[in-house]
């Protein structure tokens, strides 16, 4: 990945956890709740973040096997496994959303916590 390609993709994530973060905290009414929320179920009701994921990749044109590679291409040491049988393109974006949904999780959680910290001085 070229150095262009790595800061597109860091801006994407950058926005995509702002993005989520905000959403959380409005809908949970703060940081805390919204960590609890997300931590118990990521797809469960209010969070729904394969839902979010989706209108990212509708937002920032991702959804479509370009899309998919360039966010590919910024995950190469993550490890999955693809189970349901598919065209190359419906494998490609499924797994490209289905990575970057962890790897939102993961730095939402991140975000949420150092908001909660710093909430509580």
């Amino acid at each position: 990945m070229d150095l262009y390609e790595k800061q597109q993709f860091s801006f994407f994530l950058q926005t995509a956890t702002e993005r989520c973060v905000t959403r959380l905290e409005e809908r949970f009414r703060g940081p805390d709740a919204a960590l609890e929320h997300l931590q118990a179920d990521p797809e469960g009701d209010g969070v729904q973040l394969s839902a979010f994921t989706d209108a990212l990749f509708e937002d920032f044109l991702l959804n479509s096997v370009d899309g998919a590679c360039f966010v590919l291409s910024a995950l190469p040491n993550r490890h999955t496994s693809v189970t349901e049988p598919a065209t190359v393109e419906e494998t490609l974006i499924r797994l490209a959303k289905t990575l970057f949904t962890e790897l939102l999780v993961q730095k939402t959680t991140e975000a949420l916590e150092q908001r909660s910290r710093y909430q509580s001085v």
